[in-house]
């Protein structure tokens, strides 16, 4: 039967069989939309009336009346019923702050203050405060007969491997980077000892190897740098550069670490030259010394940095050059004004001591990997090896950052004010301001002008007009609204997180972090909760969370800036919810300690109101008009220029939807997603013993979303016997070149424009994929049902989803099987493997091995088969490129494609090996 035979009765659906679980439904999205429309009209534009010659009789007192609604609109707590004086997209949520809680205190936080933070470049170390002293590593390499810089972590740069093989997300570190035949090691290492100032002393070891038959020059240079963003004067010990065994490099204080020390000690003949630079700009440091050894080059006709300085320098390079093979140590002391001797503590982070010390620290780690990830089964050593680099290098890629998210304001919408009364003119500015703070395009209107009066309409415009400049002047965005493709600035907030990618997604993006965070709480569940809490508390007022974070000039130097601005009607999926559930039922199992219990317990009370405005802000803007269908919000459907308009949102980008966005569609994805986090927050709420309605509401909520008849009759195709999606949609849809001509006649380019051969129609999307197994993945589907047996074919089958190298995304049946979405848009999920999703399918075969069932051995067999090609297709891709890649071909002998190297949720390989699945 086709799709839009059964349209009618689906658009008659009802929960079946329990009137009270829809009604409970109806009363979540009703408080969520009450929440949310707290503090502000819920009638966007309203007529009222007022008497124009009247604005103009207290014309003196106008100033005095602004001054006092800018005042009381700026300065109104966000508890009260008008809601906060501030732009309400960038008002934070007014609950006390997770990070606040004392177990994220005291010794923990010091424990984490300094780290490799800075993971887009090959070496970065900096401390979790908004402006902190940092360092870092460059080095000179040869690429096509030049000298180049290599800093910033970037694909051009060719390098044949880098990462951390080891890396314990705390204290140690070890990273290996081969350029060419140069290869680096360097090692990281963190000491708390008497006397040291807060966060403690760190120390980096680099040895340098090379090819002597193949390297075609004999010395390294390395550059080792210290820069204060607060921008403090840094000294430089310019007298003892020369000393073999250990030379004071430079010095300075800080309010955090107070008096600070770097040292240089090698036993190798080191010749060690420096700048210092007077400059804000920490992102430009590669572009800085590549300038200065230029310019230095030219005059003196060295390769080396001029031995000077400007003045009160708060950036100071050195240089390290010798032969090569050499080593180098760089302790960094804290606490120097204090009356303790620092002598011992360099000894203790250089020479033999901290080789000793590395060596220790390279056991734990090895030792800690084999408890927390034991496999159920004989794993081979490349395997292992491949494994703690997977860990190493998602820990070590751990990041903290700082600034303040740009907010994109839509560039169609348009706010017209017509006021006819008004109680007051304290009531009026704020009304005024208060709209102003809601939209950006201001159209300013005046009801019912006197025609005959001139100075009526043109003073009542120039006052409201005044009002509405000085509230934008104010809030810093009239420049942007006048142009009309602004942004609103978030409130400067921090963010401790993984990353994707080092190379091109060195920052936090929410639902790679759920992914990320499956692996990091079985390896230390503080850091977890703490990431988790960082997320958490960059929650707005109305629940919404920005789903990429670009914070500061380090960051936003490595995106275009057409991407930096979020947006806030769009969402992403809350993968976050996968986390909890499994620290929830592992907390019923006993599997913590009773201190951990006691921190899970007091995180959890303090994120739950967040959790709920999480939840009910997917409620309120990503609903269907169905009762249990959603929809990603934010798909372009004006675009003449995507085949198929992206669901960025979603996560799987250009996976495709239906052909024309409406809100009739309904995205099975985000159903499944809804459910994980409904039955979530139900679990918590259990584990809490809350016993508030909302409960309640959550697990009738799950009810519903896991009604099994329910879905079926939303999203099952009896024909295919797969899950779809639901919506306006046709299939003859195509680009074809247009030619674009002057006003002359000529033609001046050409370009591709998508071109619809049939009108849409509301039916099922006829692409089966990824999203067809969310039911599958979330264990929707009972044991027995013949369904089940359907997408254990569909998962099976080569001409859909099974290759012998992992799931393809997308089902070589689909007409838009690796079709370009655009001209210069390659196919991202329309064919290949993504490790995140074949984990997640892997969880729910293994599952389905394990319950009773007439399909349970069927189950078993393809899950074995699955795991084992996942595994050795990654394994086999690491030893051949060096690299954990962002997704493999499923064409090319499962070749990595993509960002490289993407430990992100590609380091979910681990959890396969040792059969760790998130139980949802």
């Amino acid at each position: 039967m086709s799709g839009s035979s059964r349209r009618s009765a689906r658009s008659r659906i009802k929960p079946s069989g329990n009137i009270e679980d829809e009604d409970s439904i109806t009363k979540l999205k009703r408080l969520s939309r009450s929440r949310r429309e707290r503090g502000r009209d819920p009638n966007l534009i309203r007529i009222v009336d007022f008497n124009l010659k009247a604005l103009l009789g207290i014309g003196v007192s106008m100033f005095l009346i602004v001054g006092f609604g800018i005042y009381y609109y700026n300065l109104k707590p966000v508890e009260e019923e008008e809601g906060d004086g501030r732009l309400r997209v960038a008002t934070p949520f007014p609950a006390p702050r997770i990070m606040d809680l004392p177990q994220f205190q005291g010794e923990h936080k010091e424990s984490l203050y300094w780290g490799t933070y800075r993971p887009h470049v090959y070496l970065g170390i900096r401390a979790r405060t908004p402006q902190s002293l940092i360092a870092g590593m460059m080095w000179i390499g040869v690429k096509d007969g030049h000298y180049v810089i290599r800093h910033v972590c970037q694909d051009s740069d060719e390098l044949k491997t880098y990462g951390w093989t080891h890396h314990n997300g705390r204290d140690y570190g070890r990273q290996v980077v081969v350029d060419q035949d140069m290869t680096l090691t360097t090692s990281f290492l963190k000491s708390r000892e008497n006397g040291s100032g807060y966060g403690g002393d760190w120390a980096v070891h680099i040895d340098v190897q090379h090819d002597k038959s193949r390297l075609d020059w004999d010395t390294g240079h390395l550059f080792f740098y210290v820069a204060d963003e607060e921008g403090n004067a840094l000294s430089i010990d310019r007298e003892r550069f020369n000393i073999r065994d250990g030379s004071l490099l430079a010095f300075g204080s800080r309010k955090d670490v107070g008096g600070w020390e770097l040292h240089l000690s090698s036993k190798d003949n080191l010749e060690v030259h420096y700048s210092g630079f007077r400059s804000p700009h920490m992102h430009n440091l590669s572009e800085l010394v590549q300038e200065t050894l230029a310019v230095n080059a030219h005059k003196a006709g060295v390769l080396q940095l001029p031995d000077s300085s400007e003045r009160s320098p708060n950036i100071i390079v050195f240089q390290i050059s010798t032969k090569f093979p050499f080593s180098t140590d760089i302790a960094f002391v804290s606490g120097t004004d204090s009356k303790s001797s620092r002598v011992k503590r360099v000894e203790n982070l250089t020479g033999n001591l901290l080789i000793t010390q590395l060596t220790e620290k390279e056991k734990e780690f090895e030792e800690k990997y084999r408890k927390c990830f034991n496999s159920t089964e004989k794993v081979d050593s490349d395997m292992i090896v491949v494994g703690r680099a997977a860990v190493g290098n998602l820990l070590g890629g751990i990041g903290y950052f700082y600034g303040r998210s740009k907010i994109a304001l839509p560039k169609e919408s348009n706010v017209s004010f017509k006021f006819k009364e008004c109680q007051s003119w304290g009531s009026l500015c704020y009304k005024v301001l208060q709209l102003v703070g809601q939209e950006n395009k201001i159209r300013l209107e005046i009801a019912d002008p006197n025609p005959s009066d001139p100075d009526d309409w043109l003073g009542s415009r120039w006052i409201l007009s005044w009002i509405v400049r000085s509230r934008l002047f104010l809030a810093g965005t009239l420049d942007q609204l006048k142009n009309g493709d602004g942004f609103l600035p978030y409130w400067p907030a921090e963010l401790y997180t993984a990353v994707p990618s080092r190379s091109f997604f060195p920052r936090g993006f929410l639902w790679d972090e759920g992914f990320h965070q499956l692996l990091i709480w079985r390896w230390d569940i503080n850091i977890c909760m703490d990431i988790i809490g960082h997320w958490l508390d960059l929650m707005n007022i109305d629940g919404w969370i920005p789903r990429e974070q670009i914070l500061g000039a380090e960051a936003l130097s490595k995106v275009p800036e057409e991407f930096v601005p979020q947006h806030p009607t769009n969402g992403n999926p809350p993968t976050l919810f996968l986390v909890l559930h499994d620290l929830v039922r592992s907390m019923k199992r006993n599997e913590f300690t009773a201190k951990e219990r006691n921190e899970i317990s007091s995180f959890l009370e303090r994120a739950f109101i967040r959790l709920e405005a999480w939840f009910q802000w997917f409620i309120s803007t990503q609903s269907g008009k169905d009762t249990s269908g959603f929809y990603w919000h934010g798909r372009d459907k004006s675009t003449t220029r995507e085949l198929n308009p992206k669901s960025l949102s979603s996560g799987l980008d250009d996976y495709p939807r239906a052909s024309h966005p409406n809100e009739e569609e309904r995205h099975l994805d985000l159903r499944c997603w809804m459910l994980l986090a409904a039955d979530s927050l139900h679990s918590i709420s259990e584990l809490l013993q809350r016993k508030d309605d909302l409960g309640k509401g959550y697990h009738s909520m799950v009810k519903l979303l896991s009604d099994f008849e329910i879905l079926n009759q939303n999203h099952f195709d009896n024909v295919s016997g797969a899950y779809l999606d639901f919506g306006n949609h046709t299939e003859k849809v195509r680009l074809r070149w247009q030619e674009t001509k002057t006003s002359t006649g000529n033609y001046i380019s050409r370009e591709l424009v998508r071109e619809v051969l049939e009108m849409p129609r509301l039916r099922l999307v006829p692409h089966i994929g990824y999203v067809s197994l969310f039911p599958f993945i979330m264990r929707i589907i009972p044991p027995e049902s013949w369904i089940l047996g359907k997408q254990l074919n569909l998962i099976s089958n080569r001409s859909t989803l099974w290759t012998d190298h992992g799931l393809r995304s997308l089902a070589r049946t689909s007409t838009l099987y690796m079709k370009r979405n655009t001209e210069h848009d390659l196919p991202y999920w329309r064919g290949p493997i993504w490790m995140n999703m074949n984990y997640m399918i892997l969880s729910a075969l293994h599952h389905y091995s394990q319950v009773d069932g007439p399909y349970g051995a069927k189950a078993s067999i393809i899950y074995k088969e699955l795991r084992e090609n996942l595994i050795r297709n990654v394994v086999s891709n690491y030893y051949q490129t060096g690299y954990l890649w962002e997704q493999y071909d499923q064409k090319n002998k499962g070749k990595g494609k993509g960002a490289r190297p993407f430990t992100g949720w590609t380091s979910l390989v681990v959890l396969i090996m040792a059969e760790a699945y998130s139980e949802i």
